[in-house]
């Protein structure tokens, strides 16, 4: 009996080091384009060649069709793509897709004989309705982040535009009686689960907090807006792949940059001349100052 609890305990101890030393690839922060291919008849394609090339960079990522005219093409980086679809004995297809932070976006191209250097465009495709995948979930693009109001310009906060989302009674400062327990980042409920049940995950690396609450620095904010590009809110019934939780999930990704040199300059302003008085106020008393730069 012990020599049978002994090989047990090795074999357990043997898979776990197998599994920590096995890179997670399919936790990933970007988008997935998949569909298939089909000729006017219906009939699967195979071997077509589907090319996605970002607007942004160039950079074009390509798959070939396998025996059911199926393909994927995995971790996209967030943006606009023109997709190419070629075949021997069928005309060039040529589509317009905007991917989203950790979207699984179907497109699937039906092909038309022809020569292959005749290009046929697609320039407007019927709503994508999303009939494999029952993750409930929402985005928040980079004009948002930027350009809407935010006390304090934590990114995270504006999870709360989500439904299901509500950010929670702000917590006891780290000098008050259990103000140990929980960080000084966002605290968020999502579909009524406690704060430290959700995941932050940032270019696909989990950044939760030391009490694995919402990530924020000694000030209680997170990473500037000007560096997030997009991140996307999962309330429910998401895959495996977001593993480490049993709540929501915070999903973001930083600005990749594009061919063009450029840079960001940028300054938000707060302070009392932009501020209303207070109600409570005494008629004709001044407003007290406040002044806040964040640049």
């Amino acid at each position: 009996m012990k020599s049978n609890a002994t090989k047990i305990l090795v074999l357990i101890w043997a898979l776990g080091l197998l599994f920590s030393a096995t890179p997670l690839r399919a936790q990933v922060a970007g988008a997935t384009l998949s569909g298939t291919i089909t000729d006017s008849q219906g009939g699967a394609v195979v071997g077509a060649k589907v090319a996605a090339k970002n607007g942004a960079t160039g950079v074009t990522t390509e798959s070939t069709t396998n025996a059911s005219g199926a393909y994927s093409i995995v971790n996209l980086l967030p943006a606009d793509y023109e997709v190419a679809v070629t075949a021997p004995g069928f005309r060039t297809t040529i589509s317009k897709v905007t991917l989203t932070v950790g979207a699984q976006q179907a497109l699937n191209v039906t092909l038309t004989v022809g020569d292959v250097s005749q290009t046929v465009e697609v320039t407007g495709a019927a709503p994508v309705i999303e009939m494999t995948n029952a993750t409930l979930s929402g985005t928040v693009e980079s004009a948002q982040i930027v350009e809407l109001p935010l006390n304090g310009r934590d990114w995270a906060s504006l999870a709360a535009l989500e439904p299901g989302v509500v950010s929670v009674r702000p917590h006891e400062q780290v000098t008050q009686p259990g103000g140990n327990l929980r960080g000084l980042g966002n605290q968020m409920t999502i579909d009524g689960n406690r704060p430290t049940q959700n995941v932050y995950r940032l270019n696909g690396v989990i950044v939760n907090d030391y009490s694995n609450a919402g990530p924020g620095n000694v000030l209680g904010a997170s990473v500037g807006v000007d560096a997030i590009q997009e991140f996307s809110v999962l309330t429910a019934n998401y895959s495996a792949e977001y593993g480490f939780t049993s709540g929501g999930v915070i999903n973001a990704i930083t600005k990749s940059g594009t061919n063009q040199f450029h840079g960001s300059l940028f300054e938000f302003l707060r302070n009392a001349a932009l501020d209303s008085s207070n109600y409570l106020v005494v008629p004709g008393t001044k407003k007290g100052a406040f002044t806040r730069n964040q640049f």
